[in-house]
């Protein structure tokens, strides 16, 4: 977290209120429960946010978006269990307009993010 952190306001991200931490796809290692994952996706369908079939928490997401670097894997914040809350505090936040389809802007309100 302390590299950053993304808070969008596209209507996805909004209505579930998500803060992720965003990684290569290297970095990354799904230990169990690949098997109970499904799979959403919408609009211009780069990303893949999935959730846990079986009760719904959705704790991260995948896609390519190449203005950020190519592949990533989104990790929301709120599913890791050993983040203390002064983490959370300290983490910095970029605010992406994906709402308007312009995501490397800040929106014009964040506050409600």
């Amino acid at each position: 977290m302390s590299t950053g952190t993304g808070k969008c306001n596209c209507s996805i991200c909004t209505k579930a209120r998500e803060w992720a931490a965003l990684i290569k796809p290297g970095d990354f290692r799904l230990v169990q429960g690949q098997e109970a994952l499904s799979n959403y996706q919408f609009g211009g369908k780069q990303a893949h946010h999935l959730f846990c079939k079986h009760c719904g928490v959705r704790s991260f997401g995948k896609g390519c978006v190449e203005k950020i670097g190519g592949d990533y894997v989104a990790v929301y914040l709120s599913t890791l269990d050993n983040v203390t809350p002064q983490e959370l505090i300290d983490a910095p936040i970029r605010y992406f307009d994906g709402r308007n389809d312009n995501g490397f802007a800040t929106p014009a309100e964040t506050r409600h993010l």
